[in-house]
C-alpha cells in the first residue's frame, strides 16, 4: 500500500509553532486495511440494518463496548463525504446533536471542541479531541482516512452542567464503492461517564448509527448547494 498525504490537519505552522501529527502512519494504514479485509475475529456481530453491519467488542476495563461499522452512502463520492465529515461549520447545519463545535489552536496543536445534546434529564457531554485527515492510496484506489481521539488538554475549561468525555476514539475510512457511492468503515469507542441507561446505549449503536449515516448521506448531497450559498465553491 502506498500512502500519499493530501490533507493533514496538523501539518501547518501557525503562530510560530509547527503542528505535529499525534497519529502514526501505521494507525492510518490499519484503518485503510479494514475496508479491504475487515478485522472482525473475536468481535461479536451486533446488528445489520440498511446495508450497515455493526460488530462490537466488550471492554472489560470500562464495562462498555467498542464498535466497528461497515456500510455504504449511496450516490455520494467519498471525497465529498470526507469534506462534509471535516467541515465543522456545515456540521452545525445538519447534525441536531451538535450544540457547539469549533476548532482552536493551542500551542501548536489544533483541537476540536464539541458539545453534544443529550436527551433530558441527562446532562450534555463535551469533548476536546485531536483529529487528522489523510488521503491514501490502496490497490490503486483513493481512500480518505480520518482519525480522532480525545485529549486531556485542560486549555478548554469544563462547563458547569456538562460532563467532559476524555476517553473516546473514532476512526473512519471512505472509498469508492465502484459505482457512484461510498464504502465506509468506522471504529468507535466512547465512555460517556455517568449513569447512562442501557436502552440509550443500545439505541445509539443499533439505531443511531444507521440513522447517522442516512443523515450524513443527505448532508453530502446538499453540500454543493451549501458551498454555493456561502460562496465557498
Amino acid at each position: 500500500m502506498t500512502s500519499v498525504v493530501s490533507d493533514n490537519v496538523f501539518g501547518s505552522s501557525v503562530g510560530g509553532y509547527q503542528s505535529v501529527s499525534v497519529f502514526t502512519d501505521i494507525e492510518f494504514e490499519n484503518t485503510v486495511k479494514e475496508l479491504e479485509n475487515p478485522q472482525i475475529e473475536g468481535w461479536e456481530f451486533f446488528t445489520e440494518s440498511n446495508d450497515v453491519k455493526i460488530y462490537r467488542l466488550y471492554n472489560e476495563e470500562s464495562g462498555l463496548y467498542e464498535y466497528k461499522i461497515y456500510g455504504f452512502l449511496k450516490d455520494v463520492a467519498p471525497n465529498i463525504c470526507a469534506d462534509v465529515y471535516m467541515d465543522l461549520e456545515y456540521r452545525k447545519k445538519w447534525d441536531s446533536f451538535a450544540k457547539e463545535i469549533y476548532e482552536t489552536q493551542v500551542v501548536g496543536k489544533k483541537l476540536i471542541y464539541w458539545e453534544i445534546n443529550y436527551p433530558f434529564p441527562m446532562w450534555n457531554r463535551d469533548y476536546v479531541f485531536s483529529r487528522e485527515l489523510r488521503e491514501l492510496k490502496c490497490n490503486n484506489k483513493n481512500v480518505w482516512v480520518v482519525l480522532a481521539k480525545s485529549t486531556s488538554d485542560s486549555s478548554i475549561p469544563e462547563k458547569s452542567g456538562v460532563i467532559r468525555v476524555d476517553d473516546c476514539v473514532q476512526n473512519a475510512a471512505l472509498t469508492s464503492d465502484g459505482k457512484n457511492g461510498t464504502r465506509a468503515y468506522m471504529k468507535y469507542y466512547d465512555n460517556p461517564k455517568g449513569a447512562i441507561p442501557t436502552w440509550l446505549i443500545n439505541w445509539g449503536a443499533k439505531t443511531g448509527v444507521p440513522q447517522f449515516l442516512n443523515t450524513m448521506e443527505k448532508a453530502c448531497k446538499g453540500y454543493p448547494d451549501y458551498l454555493k450559498a456561502h460562496g465557498k465553491e
